[in-house]
């Protein structure tokens, strides 16, 4: 007798979650025979719960972030010694260039020539004396 009641009951508590879901949607009749109070702590808890596995996701995020940051400082330093170096040598390959174009126009003046025959060929001016030491 008592396992038909308990049938009946249990029949009864199916049949009115069935009726609240219809009426008052799948809230209400999933709390059925359990307080206000007991649920909002669920609730709440599952909301800590939530906001700290959110909480650590961000924080993850950010310690990744702040790890990738200092790889592109580290970079970027790299960089601007580099970017140093190469101002300087182009710098000093101007100032070549400058002396080797400074040396190309000598080469086209007639002192120049002058000068080469004098020392390479060993060429001298029509009343010129030349003086050598003896060996």
């Amino acid at each position: 007798m008592v396992n038909v009641v308990k049938f009946w009951l249990d029949n009864l508590q199916i049949s009115t979650k069935i009726v609240l879901e219809n009426i008052c949607g799948r809230e209400e009749a999933g709390n059925l025979g359990k307080s206000g109070k007991k649920r909002r702590k669920k609730t709440i808890g599952y909301n800590h719960l939530g906001m700290f596995g959110i909480s650590l996701i961000v924080l993850i995020l950010m310690l990744s972030l702040m790890v990738q940051s200092l790889d592109l400082k580290e970079s970027l330093a790299g960089y601007e010694t580099r970017a140093e170096a190469l101002s300087q040598q182009i710098e000093e390959e101007q100032a070549r260039t400058q002396a080797i174009e400074e040396q190309k126009e000598y080469m086209l003046t007639d002192e120049y020539a002058e000068q080469i025959a004098r020392e390479k060929l060993g060429l001298v001016k029509e009343n010129e004396i030349i003086f050598q030491e003896e060996k």
